[in-house]
């Protein structure tokens, strides 16, 4: 494990925050660069057919050693959320954890709290590894990154394992929703794939949120504040009544759980003139999306009708769909997740994701991909933290997984 601590802690020192302001593909040079750094750590383990395109994906290939066996693919993304700082990140490694609160120390402030994360008192023993409280960490997805490189040196060191062609994806901003744009089914040659982006130990996540991004720009009149009297009509107070008229007791992240979709405002920008707010329209049920937008709509009608001047347009714009309508396709993209997971001594947990991978667009594409554990919690937060052990785990389940497609003919 040592091998992998020490990849994981430099992946997460490289700043890969995806920007959602950003024209260029990716959206930020930081990912760049560790692509740069994952292609030659790739070419270092002399896999085959190593690449990194002018987009910033990097590709390779673990030979297969048995004829005639699939191949598949392992995906992890390189960027990180723009939700918190992912510059100048200092991983502090807590080995052998005590089972208490984790005080951050660039930040006291800031504290993993056990009752306030649920499942992290059973680490007890085990090592973490936390932010110093000022940055998150970027185990989402560099936890993932990480496993995959751990597993191709491993399957590269020991040909005694039976695989077929091992294909690994390295991709940009999946944060922004932008992680497929880019990617080449045909250059990935796979029958399955599998993206490590999940929480935890043992987790199969085989269904995700359908998602939509709703954009509201709500245009007012501006004029000067002295002599606005019957002429001014203010964007923000409008932005403020069409947000207080959506639902407050559901669809809202905050008061939604398990299969429950959500309403939810995220970005807010502009001035008395202008307002332009960003919502995500999300749900495991495909059609009800478009009764989350024609509720946006609604309440827009609303508004407009009781201030005159007031223009409030919505458009929605289709994200990625719930990877679950996708993975029919071939059942034995789960059924041997399923088993490489038992076969290292993890019993598996099936879920939903609330929320999205690659494998969502993926699996649409037509490249069959559920979502594994890699050992990362609380993320997109300075209070992000991840289980090196629950990482290790996220190994074992690769290799286990390239000696059961090896399998399969």
């Amino acid at each position: 494990m040592d091998a992998l601590l020490d990849r994981f802690c430099r992946y997460v020192k490289v700043e890969t925050t995806a920007s959602e302001k950003s024209e260029t593909y990716p959206s930020t040079p930081g990912q760049l660069d560790l692509g740069r750094m994952l292609k030659g750590e790739l070419e270092a383990l002399k896999l085959d057919d190593v690449s990194m395109s002018a987009d910033g994906i990097v590709m390779g290939t673990v030979p297969g050693n048995v004829a005639g066996a699939p191949t598949i693919a392992f995906i992890a993304h390189m960027d990180t959320s723009p939700e918190a700082s992912g510059k100048d990140v200092q991983p502090i490694v807590h080995r052998d954890y005590d089972g208490g609160d984790i005080v951050l120390p660039g930040d006291t402030s800031k504290v993993i709290r056990v009752d306030d994360n649920e499942g992290l008192a059973a680490l007890k023993g085990k090592t973490l590894v936390t932010t110093d409280g000022t940055t998150l960490l970027g185990a989402d997805d560099k936890a993932g990154v990480a496993a995959i490189m751990s597993a191709a040196a491993y399957l590269m060191e020991h040909p005694e394992v039976e695989h077929g062609d091992v294909r690994i994806v390295f991709t940009c901003d999946e944060e922004i929703g932008h992680g497929t744009d880019k990617l080449d089914l045909n250059a990935i040659g796979a029958v399955v794939g599998y993206t490590l982006d999940g929480e935890g130990q043992g987790h199969i996540e085989a269904e995700t949120f359908s998602a939509d991004v709703a954009v509201v720009r709500v245009c007012g009149v501006n004029t000067h504040p002295g002599y606005a009297y019957g002429k001014m009509v203010n964007a923000i107070r409008l932005a403020g009544a069409f947000l207080s008229r959506l639902p407050q007791d559901r669809l809202s992240p905050e008061t939604t759980r398990g299969r429950d979709g959500f309403v939810h405002p995220y970005v807010i920008e502009g001035g008395v003139d202008c307002v332009t707010m960003r919502i995500l329209l999300r749900s495991f049920v495909t059609d009800e999306l478009g009764g989350q937008a024609d509720l946006l709509r609604e309440v827009a009608g609303a508004v407009m009708a009781e201030h005159a001047g007031a223009d409030i347009q919505v458009e929605a714009t289709r994200q990625y769909r719930n990877m679950g309508e996708y993975l029919g396709k071939e059942p034995r993209a789960v059924e041997l997740a399923s088993q490489a997971m038992q076969k290292v001594g993890v019993e598996p947990k099936f879920s939903a994701i609330r929320g999205g991978t690659d494998g969502s667009r993926l699996s649409e594409m037509g490249l069959p991909t559920p979502n594994l554990s890699t050992g990362m919690h609380h993320f997109h937060s300075p209070l992000e933290y991840a289980c090196l052990e629950e990482m290790q785990v996220s190994v074992d389940v690769v290799i286990e997984l390239a000696r059961l497609w090896g399998e399969q003919r």
